[in-house]
C-alpha cells in the first residue's frame, strides 16, 4: 500500500507541475520574476504608462537561465510555469515554487535574485550588510528552465532509445524501417565513420557508448531549443556550463585513457629542437597548455555557435517591434522582411544544430585516438 501511495503521490506531483502551477507572473500589480534591486522599488505609477520594448531584455531573458518557464504574454500578463527552488543556507534546507518571488520586494523567506553584479540572476540571502557578520554561501540546488529542459531531453532520448531497442529484439529478422531506420544510420555513421577511424579499429568499441551519448544529447538539444513552443525554446547547448561539463568530460576521459607514450611526446616532444627543451622546458608547457585548450575550445565552440544563432533569430522578431513602435505601419512592412529571414535563420539553425554535434563528437573521438595511439615507428 506504501509503495502505491508514494506512486500515486508521485504522479500527482508531476501533473501538479507541469499543468497546474501555471502562475501569472505579472497579475494585477504588474510583477515579474526579475533580479532583486534594494535601491529601486516599482511603484504604481510606473506601471501606469506603456511599457517601451527593450529589445536587449528580451534577448538575455531568453538565452540566460531562469528560475522559471515563460510560455506566453497576453497583454500585460505573463504566463509561465514555475520551477522548483532548493537551497541550502546555514544548516537548513529551503524549497518552495519560484512565484513565490512574485510580489513587489521580489523576496521570498528572506532570499532575493540578486541583480548589480557578476552574479546576477543568482539567489543570495537579503538584508546582510554588517561588516562584522560573516556572510554565509547560499548553495542553490534549483530545478531551473535548462536543468529541467536537459532532464526532458535525456527522458526523450531515453524513451526513443528503448523504444528502438525494443523493436530490435521484437523483430530481429526484418530490415529496419521508421525511426529504427533513421537511429541505425547515424549510429553506424557515428560508429565507423568517426570512431573507427578516428581511435582505431582495436580499441574503439568503448568509447562508442560516449560518442553516441553526446552527439544525440547535443543534436536533440540543439534541436529542441530552435522549437519556440514549450517544452522547446530552451538555450541548452549555448550554456556555457553545460557545454563544460560535456568538454570537461572528455578531459577527463582522455586523460586517463591516455598511454605512456601520449605523456612522454608531451614531456620529450619528437622532432623539436633540444634548446627548446632545455633548460628553459618551452615545449613541454606548450604541450600541457594544448592538453587543457583542446577541451576549453570544445566548450567554446558549441556555446558560442549556439548562443549566437538564438541571438540573431531574437534580432530579428525584436526588429519588428522596435519599428513597430515608431509606426504600426512601419512595423508591418518591415515584419514581412524580419519574418523571411527569421525563417531562414531557422532551417540554417538545424543544418548548425547538427555540424555541431558532429565536430564536437568527432574532435572527442580525435583526442582519444592521439591519446591511446602508438607510435608511428613501432
Amino acid at each position: 500500500m506504501h509503495g502505491k501511495g508514494t506512486l500515486v503521490n508521485f504522479i500527482a506531483f508531476v501533473g501538479f507541475f507541469l499543468f497546474g502551477q501555471m502562475a501569472y507572473s505579472h497579475g494585477q500589480e504588474g510583477t515579474s520574476l526579475e533580479p532583486w534591486d534594494s535601491t529601486k522599488h516599482k511603484t504604481e505609477k510606473e506601471f501606469a504608462g506603456k511599457e517601451k520594448f527593450d529589445a536587449g531584455k528580451l534577448i538575455i531573458e531568453h538565452v540566460t537561465d531562469n528560475h522559471e518557464w515563460h510560455i506566453v504574454t497576453l497583454g500585460r500578463t505573463h504566463i509561465t510555469i514555475p520551477l522548483p527552488v532548493i537551497l541550502y543556507y546555514d544548516g537548513h534546507l529551503y524549497s518552495f515554487w519560484s512565484n513565490r518571488f512574485h510580489n513587489p520586494e521580489h523576496a521570498y523567506r528572506g532570499f532575493v535574485i540578486q541583480e548589480d553584479s557578476p552574479d546576477r540572476g543568482k539567489i543570495i540571502r537579503a538584508g546582510i550588510h554588517n561588516p562584522g557578520v560573516a556572510i554565509l554561501p547560499v548553495y542553490d540546488f534549483s530545478i531551473t528552465k535548462t536543468v529541467f529542459a536537459v532532464l526532458f531531453s535525456s527522458l526523450l532520448l531515453i524513451l526513443i532509445f528503448i523504444s528502438v531497442a525494443n523493436t530490435y529484439k521484437s523483430t530481429p529478422d526484418k530490415a529496419p524501417k521508421g525511426l529504427q531506420n533513421a537511429m541505425e544510420v547515424i549510429i553506424l555513421f557515428i560508429r565507423d565513420d568517426i570512431a573507427k577511424s578516428s581511435i582505431g579499429e582495436k580499441r574503439y568499441e568503448k568509447y562508442v557508448p560516449y560518442l553516441l551519448t553526446i552527439f544525440f544529447f547535443i543534436f536533440f538539444n540543439n534541436l529542441l531549443g530552435i522549437i519556440p513552443l514549450f517544452p522547446g525554446g530552451a538555450n541548452v547547448t549555448g550554456n556555457i556550463a553545460v557545454t563544460g561539463v560535456m568538454a570537461a568530460c572528455t578531459l577527463v576521459i582522455t586523460t586517463f585513457s591516455a598511454n605512456r607514450h601520449y605523456w612522454i611526446d608531451i614531456i620529450n616532444t619528437p622532432g623539436v629542437p633540444w634548446w627548446l627543451k632545455l633548460p628553459v622546458p618551452l615545449m613541454p608547457v606548450v604541450e600541457f597548455i594544448g592538453v587543457l585548450t583542446k577541451p576549453f575550445v570544445l566548450m567554446v565552440r558549441l556555446f558560442a555557435n549556439m548562443l549566437a544563432g538564438h541571438i540573431i533569430i531574437l534580432g530579428f522578431i525584436s526588429i519588428i517591434f522596435i519599428f513597430g513602435g515608431m509606426a504600426v505601419a512601419l512595423g508591418y512592412g518591415v515584419s514581412i522582411v524580419s519574418l523571411a529571414f527569421m525563417v531562414f535563420m531557422d532551417l540554417l539553425e538545424i543544418l548548425v544544430a547538427l555540424i555541431q554535434a558532429y565536430v564536437f563528437t568527432l574532435l572527442s573521438a580525435l583526442y582519444f585516438g592521439l591519446a591511446i595511439g602508438e607510435p608511428k615507428h613501432h
